[in-house]
Protein backbone atom coordinates (compact mmCIF):
# COMPACT_ATOMS: atom_id res chain seq x y z
CA UNK A 1 0.00 0.00 0.00
CA UNK A 2 1.24 3.49 -0.86
CA UNK A 3 2.45 5.74 1.94
CA UNK A 4 0.28 8.79 2.59
CA UNK A 5 1.59 11.91 4.32
CA UNK A 6 -0.98 12.86 6.92
CA UNK A 7 -0.67 16.62 6.48
CA UNK A 8 -1.19 18.67 3.34
CA UNK A 9 1.96 20.30 1.98
CA UNK A 10 2.15 24.08 2.19
CA UNK A 11 3.84 26.92 0.36
CA UNK A 12 5.61 29.98 1.78
CA UNK A 13 2.57 32.12 1.00
CA UNK A 14 0.59 30.21 3.64
CA UNK A 15 2.83 31.26 6.52
CA UNK A 16 3.57 34.43 8.48
CA UNK A 17 6.16 35.23 11.13
CA UNK A 18 4.96 36.33 14.55
CA UNK A 19 7.12 39.14 16.01
CA UNK A 20 9.23 38.54 19.11
CA UNK A 21 10.91 40.80 21.65
CA UNK A 22 13.39 43.24 20.08
CA UNK A 23 16.13 44.64 22.29
CA UNK A 24 17.83 47.99 21.73
CA UNK A 25 20.54 46.11 19.79
CA UNK A 26 18.04 44.88 17.21
CA UNK A 27 18.66 47.37 14.44
CA UNK A 28 19.28 46.31 10.81
CA UNK A 29 22.86 47.65 10.82
CA UNK A 30 23.76 45.06 13.49
CA UNK A 31 22.36 42.07 11.60
CA UNK A 32 24.83 39.56 10.11
CA UNK A 33 23.64 37.43 7.19
CA UNK A 34 26.73 35.21 7.13
CA UNK A 35 25.85 31.55 6.61
CA UNK A 36 27.63 28.25 5.84
CA UNK A 37 27.67 27.01 2.25
CA UNK A 38 29.27 23.59 2.80
CA UNK A 39 29.29 20.98 5.55
CA UNK A 40 31.51 21.11 8.61
CA UNK A 41 32.10 19.23 11.84
CA UNK A 42 30.93 20.47 15.21
CA UNK A 43 33.47 22.88 16.65
CA UNK A 44 35.00 23.61 13.24
CA UNK A 45 34.40 26.32 10.66
CA UNK A 46 33.01 25.56 7.17
CA UNK A 47 35.52 25.82 4.33
CA UNK A 48 33.19 28.24 2.52
CA UNK A 49 30.75 30.75 3.98
CA UNK A 50 28.44 33.17 2.25
CA UNK A 51 28.16 36.76 3.43
CA UNK A 52 24.54 36.87 2.28
CA UNK A 53 22.29 33.78 1.96
CA UNK A 54 21.82 34.03 -1.80
CA UNK A 55 22.96 31.85 -4.70
CA UNK A 56 21.86 32.13 -8.32
CA UNK A 57 20.28 29.15 -10.02
CA UNK A 58 22.09 26.76 -12.35
CA UNK A 59 20.27 28.03 -15.44
CA UNK A 60 21.13 29.32 -18.90
CA UNK A 61 18.87 32.31 -18.32
CA UNK A 62 20.45 33.23 -15.00
CA UNK A 63 24.02 32.29 -14.15
CA UNK A 64 26.89 33.23 -16.43
CA UNK A 65 30.18 34.94 -15.53
CA UNK A 66 28.62 38.42 -15.52
CA UNK A 67 26.03 37.34 -12.96
CA UNK A 68 28.69 35.52 -10.93
CA UNK A 69 30.85 38.63 -10.60
CA UNK A 70 27.90 40.87 -9.74
CA UNK A 71 26.57 38.51 -7.07
CA UNK A 72 30.00 37.86 -5.54
CA UNK A 73 30.34 41.63 -5.10
CA UNK A 74 27.23 41.54 -2.91
CA UNK A 75 28.40 38.55 -0.85
CA UNK A 76 26.60 35.66 -2.59
CA UNK A 77 27.69 33.07 -5.13
CA UNK A 78 26.57 31.93 -8.58
CA UNK A 79 26.59 28.40 -9.92
CA UNK A 80 27.44 28.79 -13.60
CA UNK A 81 25.15 26.66 -15.70
CA UNK A 82 26.40 23.31 -16.98
CA UNK A 83 24.07 22.89 -19.96
CA UNK A 84 26.82 24.08 -22.29
CA UNK A 85 30.10 22.65 -23.51
CA UNK A 86 32.75 21.85 -20.90
CA UNK A 87 35.10 24.32 -22.55
CA UNK A 88 32.60 27.18 -22.50
CA UNK A 89 31.62 26.58 -18.88
CA UNK A 90 35.27 26.40 -17.79
CA UNK A 91 35.95 29.64 -19.66
CA UNK A 92 33.16 31.38 -17.73
CA UNK A 93 34.55 30.10 -14.44
CA UNK A 94 38.02 31.28 -15.42
CA UNK A 95 36.72 34.76 -16.26
CA UNK A 96 35.30 35.11 -12.77
CA UNK A 97 38.47 33.87 -11.06
CA UNK A 98 40.69 36.12 -13.19
CA UNK A 99 38.51 39.18 -12.70
CA UNK A 100 40.01 41.82 -10.46
CA UNK A 101 37.65 44.12 -8.64
CA UNK A 102 37.76 47.33 -10.62
CA UNK A 103 39.77 45.70 -13.42
CA UNK A 104 37.36 44.99 -16.26
CA UNK A 105 37.99 42.66 -19.17
CA UNK A 106 37.09 44.36 -22.42
CA UNK A 107 33.92 42.93 -23.97
CA UNK A 108 33.30 45.53 -26.70
CA UNK A 109 36.21 45.11 -29.08
CA UNK A 110 36.74 46.26 -32.65
CA UNK A 111 39.48 46.24 -35.28
CA UNK A 112 41.03 49.19 -37.15
CA UNK A 113 39.05 48.09 -40.23
CA UNK A 114 35.71 48.19 -38.38
CA UNK A 115 33.36 50.79 -39.84
CA UNK A 116 31.49 53.55 -38.02
CA UNK A 117 28.24 51.80 -38.85
CA UNK A 118 29.49 48.64 -37.11
CA UNK A 119 30.62 50.70 -34.11
CA UNK A 120 27.14 52.20 -33.74
CA UNK A 121 25.54 48.76 -34.06
CA UNK A 122 27.81 47.37 -31.34
CA UNK A 123 27.08 50.36 -29.10
CA UNK A 124 23.34 49.82 -29.55
CA UNK A 125 23.73 46.13 -28.65
CA UNK A 126 25.98 46.49 -25.59
CA UNK A 127 25.36 50.04 -24.41
CA UNK A 128 29.13 50.58 -24.24
CA UNK A 129 30.44 53.83 -25.71
CA UNK A 130 34.11 53.07 -24.99
CA UNK A 131 35.59 50.39 -27.25
CA UNK A 132 39.07 48.94 -27.39
CA UNK A 133 40.64 48.74 -30.86
CA UNK A 134 42.90 45.69 -31.08
CA UNK A 135 44.75 44.34 -34.08
CA UNK A 136 42.61 41.21 -34.27
CA UNK A 137 39.46 42.52 -32.56
CA UNK A 138 39.87 40.19 -29.56
CA UNK A 139 39.65 41.25 -25.89
CA UNK A 140 43.35 40.49 -25.33
CA UNK A 141 44.80 41.47 -28.71
CA UNK A 142 47.47 44.10 -29.27
CA UNK A 143 45.94 47.44 -28.32
CA UNK A 144 46.22 49.98 -31.15
CA UNK A 145 43.67 52.57 -30.04
CA UNK A 146 40.46 53.49 -28.24
CA UNK A 147 37.16 54.76 -29.62
CA UNK A 148 34.66 56.76 -27.56
CA UNK A 149 31.58 58.72 -28.59
CA UNK A 150 33.74 61.86 -28.60
CA UNK A 151 35.78 60.53 -31.52
CA UNK A 152 33.06 60.69 -34.18
CA UNK A 153 30.15 62.82 -35.35
CA UNK A 154 27.42 60.69 -36.86
CA UNK A 155 25.82 63.60 -38.75
CA UNK A 156 29.05 64.46 -40.59
CA UNK A 157 30.67 61.09 -41.22
CA UNK A 158 29.95 58.24 -43.57
CA UNK A 159 28.89 54.94 -42.05
CA UNK A 160 31.69 53.33 -44.08
CA UNK A 161 34.39 55.37 -42.35
CA UNK A 162 36.96 53.05 -40.83
CA UNK A 163 37.88 53.19 -37.15
CA UNK A 164 41.58 53.67 -37.89
CA UNK A 165 40.84 57.14 -39.28
CA UNK A 166 39.11 58.53 -36.17
CA UNK A 167 40.24 56.44 -33.17
CA UNK A 168 42.61 57.79 -30.53
CA UNK A 169 45.81 55.90 -31.42
CA UNK A 170 47.88 54.03 -28.86
CA UNK A 171 50.75 56.55 -28.93
CA UNK A 172 48.37 59.24 -27.68
CA UNK A 173 46.84 57.12 -24.91
CA UNK A 174 47.72 57.18 -21.23
CA UNK A 175 48.03 53.58 -20.14
CA UNK A 176 49.57 51.48 -17.36
CA UNK A 177 51.40 48.18 -16.91
CA UNK A 178 48.99 45.34 -16.21
CA UNK A 179 51.43 43.34 -14.09
CA UNK A 180 52.51 46.03 -11.64
CA UNK A 181 49.62 48.50 -11.43
CA UNK A 182 47.32 48.18 -8.42
CA UNK A 183 43.74 49.45 -8.39
CA UNK A 184 44.78 52.33 -6.15
CA UNK A 185 47.54 53.31 -8.59
CA UNK A 186 45.15 53.06 -11.54
CA UNK A 187 42.61 55.30 -9.82
CA UNK A 188 45.34 57.85 -9.04
CA UNK A 189 46.27 57.99 -12.75
CA UNK A 190 42.62 58.39 -13.72
CA UNK A 191 42.16 61.36 -11.40
CA UNK A 192 45.56 62.87 -12.20
CA UNK A 193 44.97 62.88 -15.97
CA UNK A 194 41.19 63.42 -15.80
CA UNK A 195 40.48 60.17 -17.65
CA UNK A 196 37.25 58.25 -17.95
CA UNK A 197 39.11 55.00 -18.61
CA UNK A 198 42.66 53.67 -18.18
CA UNK A 199 43.79 50.68 -20.27
CA UNK A 200 46.24 48.22 -18.73
CA UNK A 201 48.54 46.39 -21.15
CA UNK A 202 51.32 43.82 -20.83
CA UNK A 203 54.89 44.17 -22.08
CA UNK A 204 53.79 43.14 -25.59
CA UNK A 205 51.10 45.86 -25.69
CA UNK A 206 48.36 43.28 -25.40
CA UNK A 207 45.24 44.54 -23.62
CA UNK A 208 44.58 42.92 -20.24
CA UNK A 209 42.16 45.18 -18.37
CA UNK A 210 40.34 48.49 -18.40
CA UNK A 211 39.74 50.59 -15.27
CA UNK A 212 36.85 53.06 -15.42
CA UNK A 213 36.38 56.22 -13.39
CA UNK A 214 32.75 55.29 -12.69
CA UNK A 215 33.87 52.07 -10.95
CA UNK A 216 35.80 53.93 -8.26
CA UNK A 217 32.74 54.65 -6.13
CA UNK A 218 31.30 51.25 -7.07
CA UNK A 219 34.22 49.48 -5.39
CA UNK A 220 33.57 51.36 -2.15
CA UNK A 221 30.00 50.05 -1.97
CA UNK A 222 30.76 46.33 -1.74
CA UNK A 223 31.89 45.72 1.82
CA UNK A 224 30.50 42.16 1.79
CA UNK A 225 32.12 40.93 -1.43
CA UNK A 226 32.86 37.19 -1.38
CA UNK A 227 36.51 36.42 -2.14
CA UNK A 228 39.06 33.65 -1.60
CA UNK A 229 42.45 33.97 0.10
CA UNK A 230 43.88 35.54 -3.05
CA UNK A 231 41.16 38.20 -3.18
CA UNK A 232 39.51 36.53 -6.18
CA UNK A 233 35.74 36.23 -6.35
CA UNK A 234 34.23 32.88 -5.38
CA UNK A 235 32.28 31.05 -8.06
CA UNK A 236 30.39 27.78 -8.28
CA UNK A 237 29.58 25.53 -11.22
CA UNK A 238 26.79 23.11 -12.05
CA UNK A 239 27.57 19.53 -13.13
CA UNK A 240 25.46 16.59 -14.25
CA UNK A 241 25.50 12.84 -13.62
CA UNK A 242 26.67 11.92 -17.12
CA UNK A 243 29.93 13.66 -18.07
CA UNK A 244 31.30 14.48 -14.61
CA UNK A 245 34.53 12.55 -15.23
CA UNK A 246 35.44 15.03 -17.99
CA UNK A 247 33.66 18.15 -16.72
CA UNK A 248 34.84 18.22 -13.10
CA UNK A 249 38.61 18.32 -13.74
CA UNK A 250 38.15 21.10 -16.30
CA UNK A 251 36.09 23.16 -13.87
CA UNK A 252 38.54 22.64 -11.02
CA UNK A 253 41.44 23.61 -13.27
CA UNK A 254 39.54 26.79 -14.19
CA UNK A 255 39.26 27.59 -10.49
CA UNK A 256 35.71 26.61 -9.47
CA UNK A 257 35.38 26.91 -5.68
CA UNK A 258 32.35 24.64 -5.29
CA UNK A 259 30.29 22.32 -7.50
CA UNK A 260 26.64 21.35 -7.47
CA UNK A 261 24.91 18.44 -9.15
CA UNK A 262 22.09 19.94 -11.20
CA UNK A 263 19.15 17.56 -11.24
CA UNK A 264 15.40 17.80 -10.96
CA UNK A 265 15.38 14.87 -8.51
CA UNK A 266 18.36 13.92 -6.36
CA UNK A 267 17.23 10.77 -4.55
CA UNK A 268 19.00 8.53 -7.07
CA UNK A 269 21.92 6.18 -7.47
CA UNK A 270 23.25 8.47 -10.21
CA UNK A 271 23.95 11.16 -7.64
CA UNK A 272 25.59 8.72 -5.24
CA UNK A 273 27.89 7.53 -8.02
CA UNK A 274 28.78 11.10 -8.98
CA UNK A 275 29.59 12.13 -5.41
CA UNK A 276 31.64 9.00 -4.80
CA UNK A 277 33.67 9.47 -7.99
CA UNK A 278 34.47 13.10 -7.26
CA UNK A 279 35.50 12.59 -3.64
CA UNK A 280 37.55 9.47 -4.42
CA UNK A 281 39.38 11.08 -7.33
CA UNK A 282 39.71 14.70 -6.21
CA UNK A 283 39.54 14.49 -2.43
CA UNK A 284 37.20 15.72 0.27
CA UNK A 285 38.40 19.30 -0.17
CA UNK A 286 36.42 19.50 -3.42
CA UNK A 287 32.98 20.57 -2.24
CA UNK A 288 29.90 19.25 -4.07
CA UNK A 289 26.26 20.03 -3.35
CA UNK A 290 23.51 17.63 -4.40
CA UNK A 291 19.72 17.47 -4.79
CA UNK A 292 16.94 18.15 -5.21
CA UNK A 293 14.95 16.32 -2.53
CA UNK A 294 11.73 17.03 -0.64
CA UNK A 295 11.70 14.71 2.38
CA UNK A 296 13.82 13.23 5.17
CA UNK A 297 14.65 10.06 3.27
CA UNK A 298 16.06 12.05 0.36
CA UNK A 299 18.21 14.16 2.67
CA UNK A 300 19.57 11.16 4.56
CA UNK A 301 20.44 9.42 1.31
CA UNK A 302 22.46 12.38 -0.01
CA UNK A 303 24.07 13.05 3.37
CA UNK A 304 25.37 9.49 3.54
CA UNK A 305 26.44 9.67 -0.11
CA UNK A 306 28.78 12.57 0.74
CA UNK A 307 26.90 15.73 -0.26
CA UNK A 308 28.43 18.95 1.06
CA UNK A 309 25.05 20.70 0.99
CA UNK A 310 21.58 19.54 0.00
CA UNK A 311 19.10 21.38 -2.20
CA UNK A 312 15.39 21.19 -1.42
CA UNK A 313 12.58 21.68 -3.91
CA UNK A 314 10.82 19.88 -6.75
CA UNK A 315 8.35 21.63 -8.99
CA UNK A 316 8.19 24.94 -7.12
CA UNK A 317 10.11 27.09 -9.61
CA UNK A 318 8.15 29.70 -11.54
CA UNK A 319 9.11 28.14 -14.89
CA UNK A 320 8.93 24.51 -13.70
CA UNK A 321 6.03 22.26 -14.73
CA UNK A 322 7.32 18.99 -13.25
CA UNK A 323 4.32 18.71 -10.95
CA UNK A 324 1.99 19.44 -13.84
CA UNK A 325 3.55 16.91 -16.22
CA UNK A 326 4.60 14.16 -13.81
CA UNK A 327 2.62 14.68 -10.61
CA UNK A 328 5.83 14.74 -8.56
CA UNK A 329 6.80 17.30 -5.93
CA UNK A 330 5.81 18.81 -2.64
CA UNK A 331 4.83 22.23 -1.32
CA UNK A 332 8.11 24.07 -0.78
CA UNK A 333 7.55 25.17 2.81
CA UNK A 334 6.58 21.68 3.99
CA UNK A 335 9.45 20.07 2.08
CA UNK A 336 11.93 22.50 3.63
CA UNK A 337 10.63 22.02 7.18
CA UNK A 338 10.85 18.23 6.79
CA UNK A 339 14.40 18.26 5.38
CA UNK A 340 15.65 20.76 7.98
CA UNK A 341 14.40 18.43 10.71
CA UNK A 342 16.39 15.61 9.08
CA UNK A 343 19.47 17.85 8.91
CA UNK A 344 19.25 18.62 12.62
CA UNK A 345 18.78 14.93 13.47
CA UNK A 346 21.81 14.02 11.36
CA UNK A 347 23.87 16.70 13.10
CA UNK A 348 22.96 15.36 16.55
CA UNK A 349 23.86 11.82 15.48
CA UNK A 350 27.12 12.53 13.66
CA UNK A 351 28.35 15.99 14.64
CA UNK A 352 28.36 16.90 10.93
CA UNK A 353 26.29 19.89 9.85
CA UNK A 354 25.12 19.76 6.25
CA UNK A 355 23.68 23.10 5.05
CA UNK A 356 20.28 23.09 3.39
CA UNK A 357 19.52 25.20 0.33
CA UNK A 358 15.91 26.14 -0.41
CA UNK A 359 15.47 26.08 -4.19
CA UNK A 360 12.19 27.32 -5.68
CA UNK A 361 8.86 28.59 -4.45
CA UNK A 362 10.05 32.16 -3.84
CA UNK A 363 7.52 34.68 -5.14
CA UNK A 364 7.94 37.67 -2.80
CA UNK A 365 10.98 38.95 -0.91
CA UNK A 366 9.46 37.96 2.42
CA UNK A 367 9.35 34.34 1.26
CA UNK A 368 13.15 34.36 1.43
CA UNK A 369 13.02 35.42 5.07
CA UNK A 370 10.42 32.76 5.81
CA UNK A 371 12.66 30.11 4.23
CA UNK A 372 15.54 31.16 6.49
CA UNK A 373 13.25 31.11 9.53
CA UNK A 374 12.19 27.58 8.62
CA UNK A 375 15.81 26.47 8.70
CA UNK A 376 17.28 27.03 5.26
CA UNK A 377 20.93 28.07 5.42
CA UNK A 378 20.75 29.78 2.05
CA UNK A 379 18.54 30.17 -1.00
CA UNK A 380 18.91 29.38 -4.69
CA UNK A 381 17.06 31.90 -6.85
CA UNK A 382 16.25 31.82 -10.56
CA UNK A 383 13.39 34.15 -11.45
CA UNK A 384 14.59 36.71 -8.90
CA UNK A 385 18.00 37.14 -10.57
CA UNK A 386 16.75 36.68 -14.15
CA UNK A 387 15.07 40.12 -13.96
CA UNK A 388 18.30 42.07 -13.56
CA UNK A 389 20.70 43.74 -16.01
CA UNK A 390 23.39 41.19 -15.19
CA UNK A 391 21.43 38.12 -16.29
CA UNK A 392 22.50 36.79 -19.71
CA UNK A 393 19.11 37.13 -21.42
CA UNK A 394 17.74 39.77 -23.76
CA UNK A 395 15.76 42.77 -22.55
CA UNK A 396 12.75 43.31 -24.78
CA UNK A 397 9.96 45.87 -24.92
CA UNK A 398 6.43 44.54 -25.32
CA UNK A 399 3.38 46.82 -25.24
CA UNK A 400 5.45 49.58 -23.69
CA UNK A 401 6.82 47.42 -20.88
CA UNK A 402 10.40 46.17 -20.58
CA UNK A 403 10.76 42.46 -19.93
CA UNK A 404 13.59 39.92 -19.70
CA UNK A 405 13.50 36.49 -21.30
CA UNK A 406 13.45 33.59 -18.86
CA UNK A 407 13.26 29.89 -19.63
CA UNK A 408 13.54 26.65 -17.69
CA UNK A 409 16.28 24.07 -18.08
CA UNK A 410 13.56 21.53 -18.86
CA UNK A 411 12.15 23.62 -21.71
CA UNK A 412 12.66 22.91 -25.38
CA UNK A 413 14.80 26.04 -25.55
CA UNK A 414 17.36 24.79 -23.03
CA UNK A 415 17.17 21.11 -23.97
CA UNK A 416 19.02 20.21 -20.77
CA UNK A 417 18.23 16.50 -20.88
CA UNK A 418 21.03 15.71 -18.41
CA UNK A 419 19.15 17.50 -15.64
CA UNK A 420 16.25 15.06 -16.04
CA UNK A 421 18.40 12.03 -16.77
CA UNK A 422 17.11 8.67 -15.56
CA UNK A 423 19.71 6.60 -17.38
CA UNK A 424 17.81 6.31 -20.66
CA UNK A 425 18.23 7.88 -24.07
CA UNK A 426 20.22 11.09 -24.33
CA UNK A 427 17.26 13.30 -25.11
CA UNK A 428 14.52 15.40 -23.55
CA UNK A 429 11.42 13.29 -24.11
CA UNK A 430 8.98 15.91 -22.86
CA UNK A 431 9.14 19.39 -21.38
CA UNK A 432 9.35 20.04 -17.64
CA UNK A 433 9.88 23.79 -18.03
CA UNK A 434 8.47 26.72 -19.98
CA UNK A 435 9.83 29.64 -22.04
CA UNK A 436 8.63 32.96 -20.63
CA UNK A 437 9.23 36.61 -19.76
CA UNK A 438 9.71 38.30 -16.39
CA UNK A 439 9.37 42.03 -15.61
CA UNK A 440 12.69 43.84 -16.05
CA UNK A 441 13.87 45.16 -12.68
CA UNK A 442 17.14 47.03 -13.33
CA UNK A 443 20.57 46.54 -11.73
CA UNK A 444 21.28 43.66 -9.37
CA UNK A 445 22.95 45.80 -6.71
CA UNK A 446 19.96 48.07 -6.08
CA UNK A 447 17.48 45.21 -5.94
CA UNK A 448 19.58 42.94 -3.72
CA UNK A 449 20.21 45.80 -1.30
CA UNK A 450 16.45 46.38 -1.01
CA UNK A 451 15.75 42.67 -0.46
CA UNK A 452 18.45 42.32 2.18
CA UNK A 453 17.17 45.45 3.91
CA UNK A 454 13.74 43.83 4.24
CA UNK A 455 15.37 40.62 5.49
CA UNK A 456 17.39 42.39 8.19
CA UNK A 457 14.38 44.43 9.30
CA UNK A 458 12.20 41.33 9.68
CA UNK A 459 14.91 39.55 11.65
CA UNK A 460 15.03 42.53 14.03
CA UNK A 461 11.26 42.28 14.45
CA UNK A 462 11.84 38.73 15.63
CA UNK A 463 14.66 39.73 17.99
CA UNK A 464 17.47 38.11 15.98
CA UNK A 465 20.85 39.47 14.87
CA UNK A 466 22.05 36.49 12.83
CA UNK A 467 20.51 33.62 10.88
CA UNK A 468 21.13 30.93 13.52
CA UNK A 469 19.52 33.10 16.21
CA UNK A 470 16.65 33.83 13.83
CA UNK A 471 15.99 30.13 13.30
CA UNK A 472 16.04 29.50 17.05
CA UNK A 473 13.71 32.38 17.91
CA UNK A 474 11.34 32.44 14.93
CA UNK A 475 7.65 31.80 15.54
CA UNK A 476 5.60 30.88 12.46
CA UNK A 477 1.88 30.58 11.96
CA UNK A 478 -0.19 29.11 9.16
CA UNK A 479 -2.72 31.56 7.76
CA UNK A 480 -6.16 31.07 6.28
CA UNK A 481 -7.22 32.21 2.83
CA UNK A 482 -9.07 35.10 4.45
CA UNK A 483 -5.94 36.12 6.37
CA UNK A 484 -3.98 36.23 3.12
CA UNK A 485 -6.54 38.67 1.67
CA UNK A 486 -6.41 40.74 4.85
CA UNK A 487 -2.63 40.99 4.56
CA UNK A 488 -2.74 43.11 1.40
CA UNK A 489 -4.40 46.45 0.79
CA UNK A 490 -8.16 46.02 0.95
CA UNK A 491 -11.39 47.99 1.22
CA UNK A 492 -9.76 51.09 -0.27
CA UNK A 493 -9.50 52.57 -3.76
CA UNK A 494 -5.86 52.86 -4.76
CA UNK A 495 -4.77 56.16 -6.25
CA UNK A 496 -3.10 54.27 -9.11
CA UNK A 497 -6.58 53.58 -10.47
CA UNK A 498 -7.01 57.27 -11.26
CA UNK A 499 -3.58 58.16 -12.62
CA UNK A 500 -4.69 57.64 -16.17
CA UNK A 501 -7.11 60.57 -15.76
CA UNK A 502 -4.54 63.10 -14.53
Amino acid sequence: MAYYFKEASHTFGEYLLVPGYSSEKCIPANVSLETPLVKFRKGEEPKIKLNVPMTSAIMQAVSNDTMAIALAKEGGISFIYGSQSIEDQATMVSRVKNYKSGFVSSDSNIMPSTTLGEVLALKAKTGHSTMAVTEDGTPTGKLVGIVTSRDYRVSRMSMDTKVETFMTPFNKLIYADADTTTLSMANDLIWQHKLNMLPLVDKNQRLRYMVFRKDYTDNKEHALELTDNNKRYLVGAGINTRDYAERVPALLKAGADVLCIDSSEGFSEWQRMTLKYIHENFGEDVKVGAGNVVDKDGFRFLAEAGADFVKVGIGGGSICITRETKGIGRGQATALIDVVEARDEYYKETGIYIPVCSDGGIVHDYHMTLALAMGADFLMLGRYFSRFDESPTNKVRINGTYLKEYWGEGSNRARNWQRYDLGGDKKLSFEEGVDSYVPYAGPLHDNVMLTLSKMRSTMCNCGALNIKEFQDKAKLTLVSATSIVEGGSHDVILKDKFRGND
